[in-house]
This record gives C-alpha cells, structure tokens and sequence, in this order.
C-alpha cells in the first residue's frame, strides 16, 4: 500500500530525492527503487563535468560519493543489485562507467524501443524482486518523458519515453501492491509558455494519479 508520495518542482529537487528515499529506507530496509529518468544522477564529484549536485543523487545513496551529511552513514547503503534505471539517453562518460563497474540494470530509450515497456517492466521487476515479496519505491523524473509530454522542465532531452509508456510504468507499480512510496520531480512552471506550463502540469498529475491507483478501465 502506497504510503507516501511527494511532488517537488524546480530543478534542484532532485536533491531532495535523497532524503525522501532515506526515510522511506529507513522503514523499509529491504526497498527496490525503479528510476525513471533520463539521467543517470550517478555522478560523482570527480566525474561530473558540471559540478552539479543535483546529477549526483544516486551516487551519494549508494555512498560512491559523500555529501557532507553525516546522517547518511546511520542508513542501509542502497546495493547496485537493488535499483533499476528506465528511459535514459544522456548520460556522461563517467556516468557510464559507474553503471558498468557496478553492474545497474539500465533501460535506455533505445531498449525501451527494442523491448517495448511491458517486457521492460517484467525484466525490471523480475530482477528486483523475482519473490515478488519486497517494498518498491518509485523515482520519477518528469524529464524521462518527452518533451512533448512535460516541457516546463529543467533540463529536457529529446526522444523520452511517452506519456502513455510513463503512466504504464506507474500502473504497474501500483498493481503490484508493493510501491510503498514515491517521488516525482523536476517540474517548474517558470520554463515555458503557458501552454507549456498547462501540458506538463497536466501530463504530472495523470502520472500521480496512476501512482495512487487510477486505471484506465
């Protein structure tokens, strides 16, 4: 049963992942994360090429990197084993190494494509948690999607998932009785025309509602 979910705009918001998942962490040792995001957000301080804290939120999570937030030492280290990426098509250099060396089950948009997002999700799952027994928490960037679908974002990257694989995504989690909590970030409405403000608003709060269970029949 969903227990928690928070919608944050503006673009640093991403840090703010890192205390949501935190809490929910500390409650459920055993969490599965599924990210949805054209980002990796794996960054360190050594591979960033922009300095940007909020491309580091994983790293700091699974402790490749320290923030300065003694807190984080008292939780569980979230284990590459325990998280799964779908929709990206940028990410940096050092970013993928990260990914390769640890060993991240990441879905790009390409093997979104290839697969279609039924198969992904069964993969996704299957690997997370193939008992089907553990709590999930859902990390969902808007700029996963297309730009098309949610405009009024920070840092948009052309050919992202659509609205209708999106919501899929979030049906499914909810279907399995097991998402726990959720965060969905990265809308500003200070980007954009209003039209833009309106799609991405509205393209947002469908996603929320197929989080908390709505259903197409």
């Amino acid at each position: 049963i969903l227990e928690a979910i928070i919608l944050l705009p503006l673009e640093q918001s991403r840090i703010i992942t890192i205390f949501i998942f935190r809490g929910a962490l500390k409650q459920y040792p055993n969490l599965r994360v599924i990210w949805v995001d054209a980002h990796a957000d794996i960054n360190t301080p050594l591979t960033s090429n922009s300095g940007n804290m909020h491309g580091m939120p994983v790293s700091f999570l699974a402790h490749y990197a320290k923030p300065g937030f003694p807190w984080l030492k008292e939780y569980p280290i979230l284990h590459p084993d325990r998280i799964v990426y779908i929709g990206l098509r940028d990410v940096d250099p050092g970013e993928k190494e990260i990914l390769k060396n640890a060993g991240i089950l990441s879905y790009s948009m390409t093997q979104v494509d290839e697969l279609g997002i039924g198969q992904v999700m069964k993969e996704a799952l299957k690997h997370l948690d193939p008992q089907g027994i553990f709590p999930i928490h859902l990390s969902f960037d808007i700029d996963g999607l297309d730009p098309d679908v949610t405009p009024s974002t920070g840092t948009p990257v052309l050919g992202g998932l659509s609205f209708r694989e999106g919501r899929f995504i979030c049906e499914t989690l909810f279907s399995t009785q097991r998402l726990v909590s959720a965060d969905v970030v990265e809308l500003n409405p200070t980007i954009g025309t209003a039209e833009d403000h309106k799609t991405t608003v509205k393209s947002t709060l469908e996603l929320i509602l197929s989080i908390l269970g709505k259903q197409l029949l």
